[in-house]
């Protein structure tokens, strides 16, 4: 069987190199369509047909010799497939850097590159899809108003980018002074909803962080998120073949040159293109893999970086268990005819399954089928414009994640959100004491839908809740023998918060006001004050950083507020003295696409800012 297998494998590879020899490769996009060997670049439906089928019988010979070796010796066996996950017969090979890790600087099989690129890419992809996912380094922007973010030039990796400037924000915002003062952050910090430390980020000062601080955050960014795809328990780091070991000694600038001059003509078209130059290391102690993310940063700053990491996050999940998350394992993860990142991909990055749903849990649609969704709380969390269009919903534990950060999803680009602040998704105050007052009222309410309670009762809800009504107010609500729900619901609203009622004497009337932030990391044009470059011609070209002014008034409407409010408390308000403070007039409001994704999570949002409006696109 063994023999049969080798010259299964033999005949295959021989017919699949029984073409004209491939074009040089290119870094830069061209026209057509690349396959899983590029070749002619006119390929007839039947030429493709056939190629295709010699790939799929190498793999399925590859896979039989492997099942077949049994006579490898003992030290040789016991290693874990970077693509299942699973143990199997295979040699440990490479250089030992001294870290904790296994099958380092490992070569993918054939086979499984094949699966790995028809996965990622699918059986027909365009030269420019390639070339905007191999042209697109994980870098900060050095535009000064934006240097905490993540800079794209290109379209296409953009939900990659946002998920993992989500992290760093996480970082660089509640866990500074540990950043700053190069203090470990132990795996088990990742997953702990804990404040920071150190007073809040400046508003003002919200991208002056230092370079060693933002590298710092990048790298434990990443390793999280590659250690959440494998459950905590791995983190598989693709690299190059073709940049040696060497870099590690390098220093600064030169090790930028050294990668830069060998990338040189480098690029990923087919899968063995993947086959060839890509070599991962499975690292399953979390300090191990943090010293090899350090120590590789420039290989993933370079133009190869997004694919990389893309690459390590569906290796360390295992491309079996990425198929067995979604849905419809036919489609690509990058999506046509632009390339974009699937929201599979998003997902498989901000909780570690590739599931194509934003729901919380999965559906159930009967007869055994299901549909897969969000099943754990998340770190950073996700809100999309299409819930606003009624074309998806986002769950519970996207929505309301541990950190106040966000990515946005359009319909063709991911940005980020955020807070600097955690109390952003703290209920609304008067909110929690109105459901308070009210399920203590219906627990007594026996009047089978007529909203009213006895004397006794009602006597029971006020020392429940703490309400202390003035003899006046209370002897004109128990004249009747029974107390109804809308009259006692006014005297609330016009009873002051010190005495248990829900009038506020700041003039805010129960509503939240509060800051967020979004980040556009693609460099376009930024239209208000524009700079021109040296020809006098172009605006500068830059990501933008958005800050927004937000109001959020309670659940009911300024306008059922006013009408159930006596003229006499919101004219004016008086303060703990006793005298008159100026009510705080209504934010002004202003509309972009990105207020109905906010609204999405703070209904009722009212939304203002300076300057150019926010884009999502």
């Amino acid at each position: 069987m063994a023999d049969q297998g080798d010259e299964d494998l033999q005949m295959a590879l021989q017919m699949s190199m029984q073409q004209s020899l491939p074009e040089p490769k290119r870094s830069k996009p061209r026209d057509g369509v690349a396959g899983v060997f590029s070749g002619s670049p006119e390929e007839s439906a039947e030429y493709k047909s056939r190629r295709l089928q010699r790939e799929l019988m190498a793999a399925a010979a590859e896979k039989r010799m492997l099942a077949t070796k049994s006579d490898l010796p003992p030290t040789a066996k016991g290693g874990k497939s970077v693509i299942t996950g699973q143990k199997e017969e295979l040699p440990v090979e490479g250089v030992n850097f001294g870290l904790e890790v296994v099958n380092s600087g490992k070569e993918l099989s054939l086979g499984e590159a094949t699966q790995l690129f028809f996965m990622v890419f699918g059986g027909e992809v365009s030269k420019d899809i390639l070339a905007q996912w191999s042209n697109q380094g994980i870098r900060f922007s050095r535009d000064p108003e934006t240097t905490m973010g993540l800079v794209q030039h290109e379209g296409g990796p953009c939900g990659v980018l946002a998920a993992i400037q989500a992290f760093v924000l996480k970082y660089i915002l509640f866990f500074r002074d540990e950043l700053a003062q190069g203090v470990p952050i132990t795996p088990q910090s990742w997953g702990a909803r804990k404040l920071c430390q150190s007073q809040p980020v400046p508003s003002d000062n919200v991208s002056s962080f230092t370079e060693d601080a933002k590298a710092r955050a990048l790298v434990r960014s990443m390793g999280e998120i590659l250690f959440l795809c494998g459950s905590n328990t791995r983190a598989v780091i693709a690299t190059l073949s073709v940049v040696g070991n060497g870099i590690e000694c390098s220093e600064g600038n030169e090790k930028d040159k050294i990668i830069a001059k060998a990338l040189e003509g480098l690029s990923i078209e087919s899968a063995s293109d993947i086959h060839k130059i890509l070599r991962v290391d499975t690292y399953t102690s979390q300090t191990s893999a943090l010293q090899r993310l350090e120590a590789m940063i420039p290989v993933f700053q370079s133009r190869m970086g997004a694919i990389l990491f893309l690459i390590s996050a569906l290796l360390s999940r295992g491309l079996d268990s990425v198929q067995a998350d979604r849905d419809d394992p036919s489609l690509p993860l990058v999506t046509a005819p632009f390339g974009h990142a699937s929201q599979e991909i998003v997902n498989l990055l901000l909780c570690g399954q590739a599931v194509p749903n934003l729901f919380d849990g999965r559906m159930d649609l009967g007869g055994g089928m299901f549909l897969k969704g969000i099943s754990r709380n998340v770190e950073v969390g996700f809100l999309t414009l299409l819930e606003s269009l009624n074309f998806c919903k986002v769950g519970q534990f996207l929505k309301c994640s541990k950190w106040p950060i966000w990515v946005v999803g359009s319909e063709s680009h991911y940005t980020v959100l955020f807070a600097l602040d955690t109390s952003v998704q703290d209920e609304n105050e008067l909110e929690e004491r109105e459901s308070q007052i009210r399920k203590a009222f219906d627990a007594r309410d026996q009047s089978g839908g007529g909203c009213f309670i006895s004397v006794e009762g009602f006597h029971q809800v006020l020392r429940e809740t703490n309400i202390r009504l003035p003899s006046e107010k209370l002897d004109h609500l128990c004249n009747a023998g029974f107390i109804v729900w809308s009259e006692f619901w006014q005297v609330i609203l016009d009873l002051d918060k010190n005495l248990g009622g829900l009038k506020d004497s700041s003039g805010l009337m129960g509503k939240k006001v509060f800051d967020l932030y979004h980040f556009n990391g693609i460099a376009k044009s930024d239209l208000n004050g524009s700079q021109l470059n040296s020809e006098g011609e172009t605006p500068v070209q830059r990501p933008r950083l958005t800050k927004l002014r937000v109001s959020v008034p309670p659940r009911w409407t300024p306008e059922e507020f006013m009408a159930n409010v006596p003229v006499s408390s919101v004219s004016g308000a008086k303060d703990s003295n006793g005298k008159d403070t100026e009510v705080a007039k209504p934010e002004p409001s202003q509309y972009a696409p990105l207020v109905d994704c906010i609204r999405t999570r703070w209904p009722r949002a009212v939304c203002s800012w300076l300057g150019d409006p926010p884009s999502i696109v």
